[in-house]
């Protein structure tokens, strides 16, 4: 979707923004750049809207050169939020997200229905909002207007630069999760730069760790938690460990194994009161028991991040369910066992050494 190749920006006073950086952002994929001041994430995404030319190599967006595009037709296939929201004070929110659509010469019912789904998307009454203007409205629904102004017209990309770091916490993590169910949702390509660790995990499908102009690390949280390029990436991200851990680590942790196959089902050896997985002689997983009963339940991939697995024991208040790996089942995993893990890891970190 958007190919840096061999990019390199040098400023009039010497400074070297960026170091011949090779980067591949998938169509779709939510991308976080992230890194110490100056390391060089907001020059590279100006980059893709051509708010900063490179002194040297070449940016693709559909494996066309950007400088061949014509500028308002780049920057109105480009969504941009910013931190400071930029809302024209003047206007109503209607009036707001309808500047770029109206450049398009988009027709006025086109329009009012587009911006009546987009409200709605992030939880703003149409009815309610649509006439306010930004004044009459709180910090972090003057930012959600910014995020529908961006997607107005449709684009492919949007940009966001530090969107959030303005706002306070309980409105930021909303706005977080907000933007992650949204992205799911409108399936564009997001490139969205922050100074928080914590927020580009929490928003991020791959993350883009970068110092000095370079790219360190370009991977998943996961990975770069659980498998840091350096001591650099290790000490940027610090203890965060516990929660992207994988279902498999904890059920290896564990020596309780609530499984049994077909065969001790049908020949009753399992005990009649409790909770099983049954899996198959070929060892893929079969079904479950509960108190006696066959039940369907879902499977953990032996790689699911710790907190996906624990949303899945919440959400359908499941007591254990199966790991597998490539269809196999490799062993069960309760809730229980997850909490005992996490309290085991917690008390390590603060220097209690488990008996």
């Amino acid at each position: 979707m958007i190919t840096f190749e061999k990019v390199t920006k040098t400023y009039p006073d010497g400074t070297q923004a960026l170091k011949e950086v090779d980067l591949e952002i998938r169509e779709g994929e939510f991308l976080t750049l992230i890194g110490p001041s100056g390391c060089g994430k907001t020059t590279m995404m100006k980059m893709i809207n051509r708010l900063i030319e490179p002194t040297e190599g070449s940016v693709f967006i559909k494996n066309k050169d950007i400088k061949d595009y014509k500028i308002h037709e780049l920057r109105w296939n480009t969504g941009y939020v910013l931190q400071e929201i930029a809302l024209f004070p003047h206007m109503t929110v209607e009036e707001n997200i309808a500047v770029v659509p109206e450049m398009k010469k988009w027709k006025k019912k086109e329009l009012s229905k587009r911006t009546d789904e987009l409200m709605n998307m992030v939880g703003l009454d149409p009815d309610v909002y649509k006439k306010r203007k930004p004044s009459e409205l709180s910090g972090g629904q003057q930012q959600r207007v910014g995020v529908i102004r961006a997607l107005a017209a449709d684009p492919d990309i949007i940009l966001m630069d530090e969107p959030f770091s303005a706002l306070d916490p309980i409105s930021r993590e909303q706005l977080q999760k907000d933007i992650r169910s949204l992205h799911k949702e409108i399936k564009k390509t997001i490139v969205f730069v922050t100074h928080d660790i914590d927020e580009a995990m929490a928003m991020g499908d791959r993350i883009c760790l970068m110092k000095e102009g370079e790219i360190i690390q370009l991977d998943t949280p996961q990975n770069l938690i659980l498998k840091p390029a350096n001591s650099f990436v290790e000490n940027f991200i610090g203890e965060r460990k516990s929660p992207w851990q994988t279902a498999v680590d904890v059920m290896i942790d564990q020596t309780n194994q609530q499984l049994y196959t077909v065969k001790e089902w049908e020949d009753g050896g399992v005990p009649e009161h409790g909770i099983y997985a049954i899996k198959n002689e070929n060892g893929t997983f079969a079904y479950g028991i509960k108190h006696g009963e066959k039940m369907d339940v879902p499977v953990l991939a032996h790689d699911m991040p710790l907190k996906e697995a624990m949303k899945i024991f919440e959400e359908g208040d499941y007591a254990v369910l199966p790991v597998t790996k490539e269809g196999k089942v490799l062993g069960t995993l309760s809730y229980k066992d997850i909490v005992l893990y996490l309290k085991k890891q917690l008390k390590t970190e603060n220097g209690v050494v488990q008996p």
